[in-house]
């Protein structure tokens, strides 16, 4: 291939996804990786190296023609620094300053920020968030991330890691969640967490893909199981409409394939927890980019970094 590229990637509790980018931020080619076996510091920063490296080799590509590389992670990231606070669901992050490590072993520039920021600047930019400024986007998957945008600015917090709806606590006492701290929302409504409770009630081999055709088919267990994800993260979502005043909640990821259902039960919550006024105005959407949109929103991130 010739041209200026991008290379973006997504990374998540199972897969590490590659895209190549072309100059208006279209995908050219996709790999996947599978990243159990990242299960700790040294592994995934071999593992995000080595995969670049594979991907590049893959495509034909000469270094010189990729611009930059942008990551997405599932944890909280100071993306100015180039640092990963922590990563709740692999042991041994603590202050990593990912970025710097990432050049001197690739030889190019890094770009890294939260994965669910990623995808929220995606949808802010190219899809159902566009055209709102006061706008939560929020990714359900192995966790639950959120990115938000006020006044149109991506809001980042003192420590760039402002967002964190996943581990907003529900309860007093529940779970204990993977960031550490006990009944956040990841811990009731993280991928792992219902897809053991959907192999409890519909059996052993039963996906959560299952579980969302049985719902379309108007099971009654599937109903009121995909309603109760919906209701604790309507509860999770209530707080956040009336703290902040939203337009619109964009919702992507995974578990947000369960369709109608799920979302109905979320709107429902929302008008019933929520205040009136923020309530009324609050439009709940289901994300537009699918699951591109976290390589899409880290190739906005290499793109609006490289210009400044």
């Amino acid at each position: 291939m010739t041209g200026h590229f991008i290379i973006a990637i997504d990374l998540g509790g199972t897969n590490l996804k590659c895209a190549l980018l072309d100059g208006a931020l279209k995908i050219k080619a996709k790999s996947s990786f599978n990243t159990r076996s990242f299960n700790s510091k040294q592994k995934l920063i071999d593992g995000l190296a080595g995969s670049v490296n594979s991907f590049i080799s893959e495509l034909h590509v000469s270094g010189s023609s990729i611009l930059g590389i942008g990551i997405g992670l599932p944890g909280p990231v100071d993306s100015l620094k180039g640092i990963v606070h922590f990563l709740p669901n692999i042991s041994g992050w603590r202050k990593v300053g990912l970025k710097k490590i990432l050049e001197q072993r690739l030889g190019l520039p890094v770009f890294i920020d939260n994965d669910a920021k990623l995808m929220a600047l995606a949808e802010h930019e190219a899809g159902s968030a566009r055209g709102y400024g006061n706008v939560l986007c929020l990714t359900l998957g192995t966790g639950v991330g959120g990115g938000l945008f006020i006044n149109n600015l991506l809001y980042r917090g003192v420590d760039n890691a402002a967002g964190e709806i996943g581990h907003v606590p529900l309860n007093e006492h529940g779970p204990v969640c993977g960031c550490g701290s006990q009944a956040c929302l990841e811990s009731y409504i993280g991928n792992s967490r219902i897809i053991r409770r959907a192999r409890r009630l519909f059996g052993p081999d039963v996906r959560l893909e299952d579980v969302s055709r049985l719902a379309r088919e108007k099971n009654r267990k599937a109903l009121a199981f995909w309603d109760d994800v919906g209701k604790k993260l309507g509860l999770a979502l209530s707080g956040a409409v009336n703290l902040l005043n939203l337009e619109a909640v964009v919702i992507g990821g995974g578990v947000a394939g369960a369709g109608y259902v799920l979302f109905k039960s979320v709107r429902r919550t929302i008008l019933e927890r929520a205040m009136s006024v923020q309530a009324k105005r609050v439009k709940v959407l289901k994300a537009a980019l699918g699951n591109d949109a976290g390589m899409i929103g880290a190739g906005y991130l290499v793109r609006e970094r490289l210009r400044k």
